[in-house]
Order: C-alpha cells, then sequence, then structure tokens
C-alpha cells in the first residue's frame, strides 16, 4: 500500500506493519497503520488497481467506513480510478487496516505540508522563450519519492499582471502558462523520477508579472507566490525592402537588439510563406556577417503580388551567457501589384454575358497595338485614295489634251484645203 497523511503536527507518528520480511511487501489482506496520538485531521492517499473498487478502512475499534456509509459530518471521500483519497477529522488512535486491491511496495507517508520547491528564474526572461523549469515535491523537509503521487497531484504555473502602469502587460489578464509534468513527455527527461518539469511559453506581452505556483488535490489547493519578475520584449525586429521586378529578390532585414543578447551567438531557423501557399526555409548562421552581427539580411525570391508571412525562430546567448531559444511573432509584409486588373465583360460559349479579370497594361498595350494598326491602315486606304485621285486627274487631263490635240488637227486640217472661186 502507498498512502500519505496529512497531519497538524510533525511530532505525531503513524507506523506501519510488513508481514512479509522476505519480499519486504505487505500483502493485501494485510495493510495496516497505526495512529499513535490524537489528530485533529489526517489525510490518506490509497493507491489501488486500476478500475478496482474503494478500499474499505477498519477503524480500531473494528467499525468500518466505506466510500458510501460514513459520518459525513467528520469523512470526506475522493475516489478516482486508481485511487481513494480519505480526509478524516479527529481519526481514531490506534491500529487500523485498509482493505481492497491496494498495490504492493507498500508505505504510509506523513504529509505534514506539501510544498513545492522550484528552481529561480532567470534574470533574463524574453518574450517569445520557451523556459524548461524543474520543480520537486516535499512532504514538510522531506522530498516525496513516490511515483503514484503524480497521478494524484496537479502543478499549474500561472502568470498575473503585477498591473503597474509603467510596462507593456498593464490591465492584462493572468495566464496558465503550464503545468509541472513527470511523464517522461516534451522537456521531462524520465517519467515517475519524481522530478517535474515545467515548459513555459513566455508567448505574451512583455512586462512585470508575478509567477503563482497552484498545487491541486482532489480536496485540497494551495498557491505559492514567487516574487514578480520582469518579461523583456522580444530583442528580434524586422524591416523589408520590396523589390520592384521579379528579376531581383526582395530584401528581409533582421534586427538583433543588444540590450539584453549577445547578437554573436544568434543564429536563426525560419521560413517564408508566399502568397500561393509555397513554403520555403531558411538559415541563418552566426559566423556569415563579420561585425555587423546585429543586422541579418535573408534574401526572398521575387515570385507574385501579395502577402509574405515570415515566420522565426531564434536561438543565442543572453548577456549573461545563459542559452536561450524563443520564437519571433509572425511578420508580415505585402508587395503591391503594379499592374492594374480591370473587370471586362464578355459573352461565354453559352451565350451567358461573364466578368473576366484582364491585366489592364497588357489590355492597354493590346489596345494600342490595335490602335496604331488601325491608324496604319486607315493611312494606307488614304494613301490608295490620293493616288486615285492623282490618277483620275492625270487621266482626265490627258483625255482633255488629247480632245484638244485631236480639235487642232481637225481644224488645221480644214484650213490647208483650197477655197473654189466664185467666178468657177
Amino acid at each position: 500500500m502507498t498512502s500519505a497523511v496529512q497531519k497538524s503536527s510533525t511530532k505525531d507518528k503513524i507506523d506501519y506493519h510488513q508481514s512479509d520480511n522476505i519480499t519486504n511487501q505487505i500483502p493485501y489482506f494485510d495493510n495496516r497503520f497505526r495512529i499513535d496520538a490524537a489528530l485533529d485531521q489526517i489525510t490518506l492517499i490509497f493507491f489501488r488497481k486500476r478500475g478496482s473498487k474503494p478500499v474499505i478502512l477498519v477503524q480500531p475499534d473494528g467499525k468500518k467506513l466505506r466510500i458510501n456509509d460514513h459520518d459525513r459530518d467528520k469523512v470526506q471521500w475522493y475516489d478516482d480510478r486508481t485511487y481513494d483519497m480519505v480526509v478524516i477529522k479527529k481519526p481514531m488512535v490506534g491500529p487500523w487496516q485498509a482493505i481492497g486491491n491496494i498495490l504492493p511496495e507498500s508505505k504510509i507517508l506523513i504529509v505534514s505540508d506539501i510544498n513545492l520547491v522550484v528552481e529561480p528564474l532567470p534574470e533574463i526572461i524574453l518574450s517569445g522563450e520557451t523556459l524548461k523549469v524543474i520543480a520537486k515535491l516535499y512532504n514538510g523537509k522531506n522530498k516525496i519519492d513516490m511515483p503514484y503521487f503524480r497521478k494524484v497531484i496537479v502543478l499549474d504555473v500561472n502568470f498575473f499582471s503585477t498591473n503597474n502602469s509603467d510596462y507593456d502587460n498593464f490591465g492584462a489578464d493572468a495566464f496558465k502558462i503550464a503545468s509541472f509534468r513527470d511523464d517522461g513527455r516534451d522537456l521531462d527527461e524520465y517519467a515517475g523520477d519524481n522530478i517535474y518539469t515545467g515548459e513555459f511559453l513566455l508567448n505574451f506581452a512583455a512586462g512585470e508579472w508575478q509567477p503563482v505556483y497552484v498545487i491541486k488535490l482532489p480536496m485540497m489547493t494551495r498557491e505559492l507566490h514567487q516574487k514578480p519578475i520582469i518579461l523583456q520584449r522580444t530583442p528580434i525586429s524586422f524591416s523589408e525592402k520590396i523589390s520592384k521586378n521579379d528579376s531581383n529578390p526582395h530584401r528581409l532585414m533582421i534586427h538583433i537588439d543588444e540590450t539584453h543578447i549577445d547578437p554573436k551567438s544568434v543564429v536563426f531557423q525560419g521560413e517564408v510563406t508566399f502568397p500561393d501557399k509555397q513554403i520555403e526555409t531558411f538559415a541563418i548562421m552566426d559566423d556569415e556577417y563579420g561585425e555587423n552581427q546585429a543586422l541579418r539580411i535573408q534574401d526572398i525570391a521575387f515570385t507574385e503580388p501579395g502577402i509574405h508571412r515570415i515566420n522565426l525562430k531564434a536561438f543565442g546567448k543572453t548577456i549573461t551567457g545563459r542559452e536561450f531559444r524563443l520564437v519571433v511573432p509572425e511578420y508580415t509584409f505585402n508587395v503591391e501589384d503594379n499592374s492594374k486588373k480591370r473587370l471586362l465583360s464578355t459573352l461565354g460559349e453559352d451565350g451567358v454575358e461573364q466578368l473576366i479579370e484582364v491585366d489592364e497594361a497588357k489590355l492597354l498595350a493590346e489596345q494600342a497595338e490595335q490602335l496604331a494598326k488601325a491608324k496604319a491602315e486607315q493611312q494606307r486606304m488614304v494613301e490608295e485614295e490620293e493616288m486615285q485621285s492623282i490618277i483620275m486627274i492625270v487621266a482626265g487631263n490627258a483625255i482633255i489634251i488629247i480632245i484638244a490635240l485631236i480639235s487642232f488637227l481637225v481644224i488645221r486640217r480644214r484650213q490647208k484645203q483650197p477655197q473654189v472661186s466664185d467666178d468657177e
């Protein structure tokens, strides 16, 4: 049996009985413990096989306490699929026994004061940063060495704004930023090693915050307040130089604020999402920029107009030498469409009017080309008409000249004929 007992004084003792000295385990039918002094209240936790029935407690006078049969003014009972938690006011002094499918490797702890000891937060904390924080549970001055206990307790971490008007988080809501875990997942190294790991994702407003650690058990809650900390603004900012044509790339400038971090130590891993949703990754190392490490430049291909989204992770050291990793808030820039679009109405194959989008510059070029062709055709027609007029004039003049010449020859021939006298 594994059981935890909360009492009012650490001087009181609760002993447990072991009937098997060979295996050092208590048989399921002999889970006994003894209360040797009067207590105002005890809290017992019994870990049993998953899905088994709640335990039965046998008092020193032989009377039994069951989950559905006990004095509700003196006893509070919480049952889960894997454990029972029982709070008893003024428990009877003497030997007690627990009956049920209680897990072996049993011991009873005297829980005088559940306490969470958390390693101090760093002096410099950055907005967007992810912190790994280690904590340990203590029963008074003794560390709780009970793997099953993690199934009972919930350890949450909340950040409350101090509402200091000098900071950006003035008036901000509280955040639950993490829960300490001992399950071997994410940043926790080993499951059940009684070392609780919190992954603090500080993706909220910079400013003055107070960490509050909340210890929750089924029938009790305790809060531990730490001194306020200052969450610094993210040290990374952006600017961009947008290209005007597709022959040159856009330039993304990444600026590093040197107030709290060492710019020479910073490396970046990022990705750009283009307007057509295509994604391209990039990396910027710390040995590529010589002396000017506070400014990094990344070329981004010119593909098409629209919104470009930049997502970036930074890795480096603070000025105190602590390694950090942070996620920079998403940055966007817009490439405007210099070729304006126009909606034109046209008839489809089915005779239904349709609206189509066309490139205005292309449309103007086509219209100019058509106008030039029309002007050339008009000029050709004018020239043809002028040529026809000239031909007609020449032909008319030629006819007139021919007629005049014929008339002249006729008149001259008549003049050369001899005249007949009247005497003849």
